[in-house]
């Protein structure tokens, strides 16, 4: 019963908006089919990938994106196009190889964790510690791995929303340091993961001083198997990297500026930066393109949105620090915030909204849901919490957040492997995510709801 008033009250909105709301109804509406089918973010994520391609911070591909941002700004049109600088680290890839030496001789296939040690010069070898869950090692006493390389293969599960990865991510993130810890001289872990293939995917890790790597799925099971045969197996490894601790990154931006309230502004984005390997088409030049096509359909409107939308382009997610140093540099500002957004899941279909806190009953929200239905998208009953990495730093100092979940069933799939290319990204997809940010970002800035006071209400 309680169910059946809900929607009935969520009908009898939709049904008799304040006239203001029925005005941005129809106009997200007709935004939302023309994002559906309007080709900038597409051409933007092609562009992108093609003429820049893999992005890591500190390299010359990411200098050459970081003009590339703003010539794309410039070109569509939008104005006051900044270019933010700041140091942060940076790991870099060497020559890397890992191979089974004993009782059977194979090759492995492994990518360096961001952050990793290099081997000694020549190499290590020795014998490996299987756990099956990241649960057994930290069970482990300190000096039980003296000498050992560790070695962790619980797999990652397949979800909608993405979970399976945040309930693994600590084995690939902290696993060297607690290996360390216990005497060893070397982590593998099993990648963060859901593909079958034997392509491994990479990642950051802290920093443990001893070398550390991701296997393909295929094989942290060969590991696995070769284990439970009882006899001890002996594996090699030669990784060369490098560090940097005061790379040169940069926060690119651009905005299509309210007609009204030009100060008060929604700050969106997606992360400019990829690892090495891929083109970084799925993480993130998908969250990229979605952002920018979305503010330029609305900035393909007769007259421009009261508020100012600021689409950011963030210089270093991967290995960190451009979250930081953009909240840092817009500090003074945060009151004047509307709201922060970021697509960084890749390019699955939008299915979820998780909105601002006490915002889902609001006359612009529900012209937004309106909007949104045709396109398969819920409104959670969840408030938007963290946003990303990028624009986590901005709610923790008080800005409003808002989470569109996007499809990410095959996300993981690809995301820091060789595997993250253009092909993989559905355009339809990819068209839905521009429609449905499009909608949202209309609906707020043109509109004045205040997400601070409606969330001070709702407490």
């Amino acid at each position: 019963m309680k169910r059946l008033l809900i929607a009935a009250a969520c009908a009898a909105l939709l049904t008799a908006l304040p006239a203001q709301a029925a005005d941005l109804a129809t106009t997200a509406a007709a935004l939302r089919d023309k994002a559906l089918t309007d080709p900038t973010a597409w051409d933007v994520l092609e562009s992108l990938t093609t003429e820049v391609g893999a992005r890591p911070v500190g390299s010359p591909a990411m200098t050459r994106a970081k003009d590339w941002s703003v010539e794309t700004f410039k070109r569509l049109g939008f104005a006051n196009v900044k270019v933010e600088s700041f140091e942060t680290s940076a790991w870099s890839r060497g020559a890397e190889s890992a191979s089974v030496i004993s009782p059977w001789p194979q090759p492995l296939h492994i990518l360096g964790l961001g952050g990793s040690s290099p081997t000694p010069p020549g190499g290590l070898e020795a014998q490996i510690a299987v756990f099956s869950t990241y649960a057994d090692l930290l069970a482990q006493p300190v000096g039980s791995l003296t000498g050992k390389i560790a070695v962790v293969t619980q797999p990652m599960t397949r979800t909608q929303d993405g979970s399976g990865y945040g309930g693994v991510n600590a084995q690939r993130t902290y696993g060297a340091v607690e290996a360390a810890k216990r005497g060893a001289v070397a982590y593998l872990v099993r990648s963060l993961s859901t593909d079958d293939t034997r392509l491994p995917h990479t990642g950051g890790a802290a920093p443990a001083g001893i070398p550390s790597a991701a296997l393909s799925t295929v094989d942290a099971e060969l590991l696995d198997r070769m284990a439970a045969r009882g006899k001890p197996v002996k594996v090699r490894l030669e990784m060369a990297s490098s560090f940097n601790p005061k790379a040169q990154a940069w926060n690119i931006s651009g905005e299509i500026v309210g007609r009204e309230k030009p100060d008060e502004v929604l700050v969106i984005g997606g992360h400019l930066d990829s690892w090495d390997v891929g083109t970084g088409a799925v993480d993130d030049a998908a969250g990229v393109a979605i952002m920018t096509g979305a503010a330029k359909v609305i900035a393909g409107l007769p007259k421009g949105p009261r508020r100012t939308i600021r689409v950011v382009m963030f210089g270093s997610e991967e290995q960190g620090g451009s979250g930081t140093a953009y909240a840092a540099a817009h500090k003074d500002e945060i009151g004047k915030v509307v709201l922060v957004g970021e697509s960084d899941s890749g390019a699955g279909a939008i299915w979820s909204a998780d909105l601002p806190k006490g915002s889902r009953a609001t006359p612009q929200m529900v012209a937004f849901a309106k909007a949104v239905a045709p396109l398969k998208v819920i409104i959670s009953r969840t408030d938007g919490r963290s946003g990303g990495a990028d624009v986590g730093p901005m709610v923790r100092l008080g800005a409003p957040v808002v989470d569109l979940r996007q499809d990410a069933s095959r996300y993981f799939d690809l995301h820091h492997s060789q595997d993250d290319t253009l092909d993989k990204v559905d355009p339809k997809a990819l068209a839905q995510n521009v429609a449905v940010w499009t909608a949202f970002l209309y609906t707020v800035a043109d509109s004045d709801i205040d997400f601070r006071k409606l969330a001070t209400e709702a407490k």
